[in-house]
């Protein structure tokens, strides 16, 4: 079960937090090797290649590997009518919260004809990776889709593994999102290879080379990902899911439980975090999770994940010491379970998402809060953000100066560029007022 790391009476530094946080024992660059052999194998052979990691990997060849529309139609059609108003719902809620994330351009006027404009653009091409291991993604397919189309992304291809339980196809729940969506590029491979096939393109099957590839998958879709990256953009090397919980005496033990158990049955790497100032607290919820993780469906695999050494109980003194060890672990989901949750959040810095109160668990966000479930683990929300609209966006900055406004700054230029030994950049402002 759980094990527990006791910080009480210590005043660790950044440092050696950092050595104290709990974390998985895997690092993406164990895998850098296998996934670089999969992504060249694909650049070089294609198809043959994709069919090859398709059969060893998945268990079987798809009989299309490009998604014929008839069955992304049959899939929208065969929806569960329960399912399809949750995914017609979340479609919406995301398209709302999203649509905030679009910066306005922005025109600065310096002087009399002199104006620089901010405009933020979009890439033109986007593969956009769906998993599809130990569960069905169907609400990643929206997560994906919905940020590139906010953002004015014009062609769209999503990834997903090929299924054996259907043929070789991808799940249809998955192929009844992309429908909804209006995606109809779609293609049935996986893993390192897919992410391989997204960077360079297959020419055999239509498949056309991205700018950016977004969504999570397993170690070795990281690693294609970091090794692609330059290439094509990336939205992160998304891992195993992470929760942290940052909650007081005042928090619920059995949501506190429940809402670790959510995120643990993910996979077995899968990290379940709670940090806190009560110790009467760390025991009701060892003692909830005992039953709640004994009676839930993937009981072995949250088990596993509970036990691993990515989990932890972590008792400290206060909120406040609580919110260190937070924004040095960096958690790809933060709760905040204390009596005043603004106020923890003001302690807050790095977290991919951040939720409030005891009404607002994880498993509202990775279906219908309108917030983005894509978002960075291991650490990385330190130094990078979630999906949105933004990872599709660059800023460009237009510039327009006339006759008079150049002539206003050419002496300054020219003083520059003797100042840098670069004197024809010099020359190319006065010669527009050489007679």
């Amino acid at each position: 079960m759980i094990k527990t790391i006791d910080l009480r009476g210590q005043t660790p530094s950044r440092a050696e937090l950092v050595s104290l946080v709990p974390r998985a024992d895997t690092d993406v660059t164990v895998a850098s090797e296998a996934a670089l052999a999969l992504v060249e194998a694909v650049r070089e052979d294609g198809v043959v290649a994709l069919r090859d990691q398709a059969s060893r990997f998945d268990g079987v060849e798809p009989e299309h590997i490009r998604v014929p529309q008839a069955q992304i139609d049959a899939a929208v059609a065969g929806l569960d009518p329960a399912v399809r108003d949750a995914l017609e719902e979340a479609i919406a809620r995301v398209r709302l919260a999203t649509a905030a994330q679009i910066p306005d351009a922005r025109i600065t006027t310096l002087d009399d004809g002199a104006v620089v404009e901010q405009r933020w653009h979009p890439v033109e091409r986007v593969g956009l990776y769906v998993p599809g291991g130990k569960a069905v993604y169907p609400s990643s397919v929206v997560m994906n889709v919905v940020p590139a189309q906010l953002a004015g992304v014009g062609s769209i291809a999503i990834a997903s593994p090929p299924q054996k339980e259907f043929g070789g196809s991808i799940h249809p729940t998955i192929l009844g999102a992309a429908g909804l969506l209006s995606v109809d590029e779609v293609y049935a491979i996986g893993g390192a290879g897919a992410v391989g096939a997204l960077a360079y393109g297959v020419e055999e099957i239509g498949l056309d080379p991205v700018e950016v590839i977004t969504g999570p998958g397993n170690v070795f879709v990281a690693a294609a990902k970091r090794i692609v990256r330059g290439v094509v953009g990336i939205d992160s090397e998304a891992g195993p899911t992470e929760i942290l919980i940052i909650a007081d005496r005042t928090a619920d033990p059995e949501f506190v439980a429940a809402d670790l158990v959510s995120q643990a049955e993910h996979d077995e790497l899968a990290a379940a975090v709670l940090v806190t100032d009560s110790p009467e607290l760390a025991t009701a919820v060892v003692d909830a999770l005992s039953r709640v993780a004994a009676t839930t469906t993937h009981a072995a695999r949250v088990a596993v994940a509970l036990d691993g050494p990515q989990s932890a109980i972590v008792l400290v003194d206060s909120i406040e010491q609580a919110a260190a060890v937070s924004n040095v672990y960096g958690p790809e989901h933060l709760e905040l379970q204390t009596a005043d949750p603004d106020a923890t959040l003001a302690l807050i810095h790095n977290a991919g998402a951040v939720f409030l109160g005891a009404y607002s668990p994880v498993s509202l966000g990775d279906y219908l809060a309108g917030s983005n479930h894509v978002l960075p683990t291991g650490g990385q929300s330190r130094f990078s953000s979630g999906l949105g609209a933004y990872t599709f966006l660059r800023p460009q900055q237009i510039v327009r100066y006339d006759r008079a406004a150049l002539e206003s700054v050419a002496a300054r230029i020219v003083a520059l560029s003797a100042a840098e030994n670069l004197p024809a950049h010099g020359d190319a402002v006065t010669a527009r007022f050489t007679p």
